[in-house]
């Protein structure tokens, strides 16, 4: 078993040849590779946009190696804020890998720093840095269709933040996803309690709350313009899910456990699903009551949404 694997990593090796040289329009290049195991490949990235390096995990197909003429669909999963294992989280703490392991799709984690809220900073005028924004939706494509045969069929899905970086990525760029899922995000970040929340976990990072999009109040037209509430007619043609569970302990928790998260993170859910109903824009929901804010739940909602999602991407399943 060993040897079979240790081939398949040569297999790979051989495939990849080394670390890529494509870069992005902007300069953007791989400073580094690290293949994990047969399918799992760790990328180090110098992103002009950020004015750092980030790291990104890809779960390659399958049979990456053996066809390398091959392009491959792309689901992108974003994680959530705070996370210490940050890119590896979905890996770490979810079946991904297994359960996309008989799948011809190419699976891309990128990290969004400590609290990089999947958006370009405001900075009060000063400065665009870090724009994450701009290092998921340029940078990276450019670089994994350029230099790993990503093609540009693409889905994305995230969780908490991240399932609010879906659905801003999905209409900030149309025709840039088939689909977007969104579980216990906040895709409506101006709905009453919701910029608190955010401001609250951007000052516990240390961060100043207002060098993100400033304040709701003054600057309004910033957290209108990344809101997706505010832009559900950019959804529409989008296969769009949207799951949340109501904070209460739940099947998946252990006895007592609640969180106060999940309840704002479901009246923002709740309040954009409703208007996407008003507007007759297609979406899937699964409120599924009792449950709090963590990843036993959110590994249940990839499984419940992949009917939507490789549907999109053109799988078997």
């Amino acid at each position: 078993m060993k040897r079979a694997v240790a081939l398949v990593v040569l297999l790979i090796a051989a495939t990849l040849g080394g670390v890529s040289t494509a870069s992005a329009d902007d300069g953007a290049r791989v400073t580094a590779e690290n293949r994990v195991d047969e399918r799992t490949l760790d990328l180090t990235i110098s992103s002009p946009a950020l004015g750092t390096t980030a790291p990104v995990r890809v779960l390659l197909p399958r049979s990456y190696a053996q066809e390398p003429s091959r392009t491959w669909p792309v689901l992108y999963l974003l994680h959530g804020c705070c996370e210490d294992k940050d890119y590896q989280s979905w890996d770490y703490f979810t079946d991904v890998k297994a359960f996309t392991a008989d799948q011809d799709v190419m699976v891309v984690m990128p990290s969004d720093g400590r609290a990089g809220m999947y958006s370009q900073w405001w900075n009060f005028g000063l400065s665009t840095k870090p724009d994450w924004e701009t290092f998921h939706t340029v940078e990276l494509p450019q670089l994994l269709e350029r230099g790993y045969r990503a093609g540009t069929t693409r889905a994305v899905a995230g969780l908490s933040i991240g399932g609010y970086g879906a659905l801003a990525y999905a209409f900030r760029h149309p025709g840039m996803f088939r689909a977007a899922a969104s579980f216990s995000g906040v895709p409506n970040t101006l709905q009453f309690g919701v910029p608190e929340v955010i401001q609250g976990i951007l000052l516990r990072e240390g961060l100043s709350f207002y060098a993100l999009w400033g304040n709701q109040y003054s600057t309004p037209w910033l957290w209108s313009a990344r809101n997706p509430y505010d832009h559900v007619e950019m959804l529409r043609g989008v296969a769009l899910y949207v799951s949340c569970g109501n904070g209460k302990t739940g099947p998946l928790d252990p006895p007592g456990k609640s969180d106060l998260i999940e309840p704002a993170a479901l009246v923002s859910s709740q309040s954009f699903t409703n208007l996407l109903a008003a507007r007759g824009i297609p979406v899937t929901v699964d409120y599924y009551g009792d449950g709090t804010h963590s990843w036993e739940y959110w590994g249940r909602e990839l499984h419940r949404a992949w009917p939507l999602l490789s549907a999109s991407l053109g799988l078997a399943r």
